[in-house]
């Protein structure tokens, strides 16, 4: 067998295992998150407590960080391809809300499809605080260097 028809057999056989859609697009999705699975959260009614939850469904992915009565379990699949931006190809997220005296009031189950795409602003927000001046800008940090250490370091050389 000559090397030409080595090398386009070769070539011929990565062309044909390149076409295959099914296995390859498996190989760059990854999975991120810790959603429970459908029997344990099928365990949580309303009524039931917080060491309950934590229990049989394990640590919530997130405590909403202005109400800590609302726990939240995500998982996404994501799809990522060489320098192509990652797709999401599937999101399941379940919200437990609590009431005062810990106990679960409302259990919310949401996927992709309940979510909706939010285009971020390239708006800059000014930060109100201290505007500096040319001066104390570009001179302000004369006279601070000390190559030596800290302040007030009386070792000798």
């Amino acid at each position: 067998m000559s090397i030409n028809k080595l090398m386009s057999a070769c070539a011929i056989t990565m062309a044909v295992c390149a076409c295959s859609t099914q296995k390859t697009n498996e190989w760059f999705v990854s999975h991120n998150g810790n959603m429970p699975s459908n029997e344990r959260i099928e365990q949580i009614a309303k009524g039931d407590s917080r060491e309950k939850v934590r229990q049989v469904l394990g640590s919530p992915s997130t405590v909403v960080s202005l109400d800590k009565n609302t726990w939240i379990y995500m998982s996404a699949d994501v799809k990522r391809v060489a320098f192509l931006a990652p797709e999401e190809v599937d999101r399941d997220v379940l919200t437990i809300r609590f009431d005062d005296k810990g106990t679960v009031t409302e259990v919310e189950r949401m996927n992709k499809e309940h979510g909706r795409e939010i285009k971020v602003s390239s708006d800059a927000t000014e930060a109100p605080g201290e505007q500096i001046g040319f001066f104390r800008k570009y001179f302000g940090g004369v006279g601070q260097y000390n190559p030596f250490g800290g302040m007030g370091n009386n070792s000798s050389l």
